[in-house]
């Protein structure tokens, strides 16, 4: 097991969250991960790290693996001009992560609170939720309600869209 994804799971065992664990070759897309999640019985999504036009605000957009996201839809209902994927250098300085790797957990090492969390709407419904513990090679499934309380706990501004 990683540094990355031991420090997830202590966050987690700290929050009294129980969570299973998947192994699966690396993978660098939702797609690509869609092959391994045949038996995970979860809502899986994909996690999107963008920033603003000028650079100053960046964002986790979080989705349903098979959704397509308007990037412009996103931003008129966050309040923020023009999206763009933010780079590799900035996704390391936010979430400590590589691409390939972007997950909701990379918010544990977002300790000034920069990054504001824009989560689908449609995924309040999922009963267990799915996601990479920073790392590319395991897929993490926990309950929806157990996810918002890691949400809680990072303190990140979270806002609900319609994607």
């Amino acid at each position: 097991m990683t540094t990355l994804e031991q420090a997830v799971h202590t966050r987690l065992e700290a929050l009294g969250i129980p969570f299973e664990r998947h192994e699966h070759p690396p993978v660098a897309t939702a797609e690509e991960a869609g092959r391994h999640w045949a038996g995970i019985v979860a809502t899986h999504c994909k996690n999107l790290f963008l920033r603003n036009q000028k650079g100053t605000r960046h964002y986790l957009v979080i989705l349903e693996h098979t959704k397509r996201a308007n990037l412009r839809a996103v931003a008129d209902q966050i309040g923020d001009g023009k999206l763009s994927f933010a780079s590799p250098d900035r996704l390391m300085t936010h979430l400590g992560v590589t691409p390939g790797s972007v997950s909701p957990f990379g918010l544990i090492n977002d300790r000034e609170r920069h990054v504001r969390v824009a989560i689908d709407r449609d995924l309040k419904s999922a009963d267990r939720i799915s996601f990479h513990p920073n790392i590319n090679t395991v897929t993490l499934t926990m309950t929806y309600s157990d996810f918002q309380k890691v949400l809680d706990a990072c303190g990140n501004t979270v806002q609900y869209v319609t994607v």
